[in-house]
């Protein structure tokens, strides 16, 4: 089977890193790929949101399966574009059509999509410029902290959570009158703010079974003890600790299952995955946000847990007989810690030369953010690499995730040493 993979970044590193282990996989491409892919899949020089000149490579190398990483193109309806071109209509696509993938491109679709099929989750209200009056009143009647989120695609930043109430009000009016976010923000949700500890549940559905991936706690702020800006993700463990037998079937129970009978009462078609961020606020599952895809950092320790061979997994989702699969999942625990540009997440530059990366052994080094230039591999964003190794426990994963990355270095490098602190 020739296969593709939509997207540049860690997480489709690590997708063409598995698939190509597969006795399936005929020939791999990624587009556009980075550094990394370039070893184990053949880089096509085309960004996600270019249907056109995707078409073109798809029916140019024989596609038969197109995984779509980012959420971008999956908003902006790359699976309807498949379906409706009679030429494209015969590939399969891991991602949910448009009107599905909205899940993620709105957040006040999605607490409407919860409140509608009774799935746990924060209270709410939406407002726009035009409504920034009754906005203001709502953040007034609000107990502090005050989360306010833009409803659009923000890259992961587009979150706020404030203490006092002068800034909320300031910060609100910047989203709503200043575009903030662009035009991500021309809708604001201001909700309830939750108190507990964060994880990320992950599903992949054919759109009527399910299997719920291996679960995974990341870190999102740039600083030590969670302290600083929001990122779009500097680590992250699986499995999560603090998640027993019991919490599991909650999860499960309480938020899987009326999600999935959700998609299929909405009539919204969804091939692919589903990544709940969730809260756990005292003994309670509360989901937090969907999206539309696999995280990143999440799936770099995700995804190595997976023993099945991953693209005949795809291929059930593709025929709708996952329900066929049982899923073999690592007992090990795996840790990722993130390097990333001086700067960022605010301004950062590029084309540093990375050192240190042939390394040997059982430790895995995804790229996110690097290109290669002549036999140099240099930097090209912000989340460069992640580093993910295996241990008996999460302490033991970090750690030798530590040591490799010691050996790593280029001018401004940075992450965080603290990964897995709060478990």
């Amino acid at each position: 089977m020739n296969v593709l993979v939509l997207g540049g970044g860690g997480r489709e590193h690590t997708l063409c890193w598995k698939i190509k282990q597969s006795k399936d996989c005929e020939n791999l491409y990624a587009a556009p790929g980075n550094a990394g892919t370039s070893i184990c899949a053949k880089n096509l020089s085309i960004e996600v949101n270019d249907f056109k000149e995707i078409k073109k490579a798809v029916i140019k190398h024989r596609i038969q399966m197109v995984i779509v990483g980012p959420e971008d193109p999956l908003v902006n309806g790359i699976h309807d574009f498949f379906i409706n071109d009679p030429e494209l209509s015969s590939v399969g696509v891991i991602g949910p059509q448009k009107e599905a993938a909205t899940l993620e491109g709105s957040k006040a679709y999605a607490k409407a999509f919860m409140m509608r099929h009774n799935i746990p989750t924060a209270s709410y209200a939406e407002f726009t410029s035009e409504t920034l009056a009754e906005g203001l009143a709502f953040l007034e009647q609000s107990n502090s902290p005050y989360v306010l989120k833009a409803d659009g695609l923000a890259a992961g930043k587009g979150v706020l959570i404030i203490e006092d109430l002068i800034t909320a009000k300031k910060e609100l009016r910047e989203m709503l009158l200043e575009n903030k976010f662009g035009v991500a923000s021309s809708k604001v949700v201001i909700e309830e703010f939750l108190a507990g500890i964060e994880l990320s549940c992950f599903v992949l559905t054919d759109g009527t079974s399910h299997l719920t991936l291996p679960m995974a706690k990341d870190y999102k702020r740039i600083g030590e003890g969670d302290r600083g800006l929001n990122t779009g993700g500097m680590g992250a463990i699986s499995p999560v600790p603090f998640v027993t037998e019991e919490f599991k079937e909650k999860i499960e129970k309480q938020i899987i299952k009326p999600t999935i009978e959700g998609l299929k009462k909405d009539k919204l078609h969804y091939k692919g995955f589903i990544f709940i961020g969730l809260i756990k606020v005292g003994s309670e599952p509360k989901v937090i946000e969907y999206n539309v895809r696999l995280g990143d950092p999440e799936t770099e320790v995700v995804i190595p847990r997976i023993k099945n061979d991953f693209l005949t997994i795809l291929q059930a989702v593709n025929e709708e007989r996952l329900n066929e699969v049982n899923l073999e999942i690592d007992s090990s625990f795996a840790a990722t810690v993130v390097a990333v540009s001086g700067g960022y997440p605010e301004a950062y530059e590029k084309g540093k030369i990375i050192k240190g990366l042939d390394q040997q052994g059982k430790n895995m080094i995804f790229h996110a953010g690097t290109k290669q230039e002549g036999d140099q591999i240099k930097t090209s964003g912000g989340r460069v690499m992640a580093i993910t190794s295996f241990g008996k426990d999460h302490q033991n994963a970090v750690k030798k995730a530590y040591e490799v990355l010691s050996k790593i270095n280029f001018e401004g490098i940075n992450y965080r040493k603290d990964i897995g602190f709060d478990l």
